[in-house]
């Protein structure tokens, strides 16, 4: 008979149910948080394992990759998916978690989520890292912007290499106050140098792969988005079609129909968070700064006409989406006035 295997995962300890063909509870266990742990568990059953279900988090590709890794037909399911199933529930336990997991497998009422290779994971940890950098650049700047404002001192509009320049050049004549915001501007030194590091990293990545190289030809696609959308979708033949790939970043409209009622709403703003607003950032700049003309651009400026800059920015954003998922099952380049891939 074949039995499926439910785990709800925590960061020490992972519950384990198994259910039999019929539905019956079989084994139910808490196990360490291992991968090699679990399946000498389910190896020393002697059962034969259909399924195996785990929750996509934070531990997920690795307990997938180990587990999958022992033989075991592992699969990571959609958050979305599971909580809407376990939600049901009126009791919420790890327990509970794992029998509902584990029902998922039984009945196949399930959607799988791709689980990314390791190559995909490292450049994705790259990119995360690079934004952590920028971000707390922005954190930094602003408080010792704020922070002066109060004393009547204004550091105006500097790049970000004079930055630490112009606010010593302020407080030359104010060394009580140069005392507390030197350490401050130490540390801002500190992660522009470490930034700096990690966007070298992200140029030798991006030269070295060729997809990405092919997709830096469509204007306003720098190295960043290039590879964010590179490590995102991981691998091309995941989506049969180009259009799919808008929807799966969340560039699509919300919509809500029931009876009578039909209504369009927002961007969904589901999947990868990073990669959309990479596609955004791209999208703005081939409307506001690109220079040379593009049947694209050209459709996109059409629209800003129609309905403002902002809805045309998503569009272009989403459109761009289909566009390099083309170029690389095509293995092209863009071509300014070609036809544009239908979004």
């Amino acid at each position: 008979m074949l039995h499926y295997v439910g785990l709800d995962v925590s960061l020490d300890q992972t519950s384990l149910c198994m259910l039999d063909a019929t539905g019956r509870i079989v084994r139910e266990t808490k196990i360490d948080t291992d991968p090699d742990v679990i399946a000498a568990y389910l190896g020393q059953t002697a059962l034969t394992v259909e399924r195996v279900g785990l929750e996509a988090g934070p531990l997920s590709q690795w307990l997938h990759a180990g587990l999958v890794a022992h033989g075991l037909p592992t699969i990571c399911v959609e958050t979305r998916h599971t909580k809407a199933a376990l939600g049901a529930m009126p009791v919420k336990t790890d327990r509970g978690d794992a029998r509902g997991i584990a029902q998922l497998m039984r009945t196949g009422w399930f959607k799988a989520v791709h689980v990314k290779t390791q190559q995909a994971q490292e450049w994705r940890l790259l990119l995360t890292q690079h934004r952590l950098l920028v971000s707390k650049l922005i954190d930094v700047e602003a408080e010792i912007r704020g922070t002066l404002r109060g004393f009547g001192l204004k550091i105006g509009r500097v790049g970000r290499a004079g930055f630490a320049v112009r606010v010593r050049e302020l407080l030359a004549d104010r060394p009580s106050l140069l005392r507390v915001v030197e350490p401050v501007l130490l540390v801002q030194a500190a992660l522009l140098a470490q930034r700096e590091a990690l966007h070298r990293m992200v140029l030798q990545t991006v030269r070295e792969e060729e997809v990405c190289r092919r997709m830096m030809t469509v204007p306003g696609v720098g190295p960043i988005t290039a590879l964010a959308f590179r490590a995102t979708v991981d691998q091309a033949e995941r989506f049969t079609r180009s259009r799919d790939v808008g929807a799966h970043f969340g560039l699509t409209p919300r919509r809500y129909q029931s009876g009578e009622t039909d209504r369009s709403g927002t961007i969904t703003k589901t999947g990868d968070a990073l990669t959309r607003h990479a596609l955004y950032e791209a999208a703005t700049s081939m409307l506001v700064h690109a220079t040379k003309p593009s049947s694209l651009r050209h459709w996109a400026l059409a629209i800003a006409k129609r309905r403002g800059l902002q809805k045309a920015r998503v569009a272009l954003a989403r459109r761009l989406a289909v566009v390099l998922h083309r170029m690389w099952r095509d293995g092209s380049v863009f071509h300014p006035q070609g036809r544009p891939a239908m979004a």
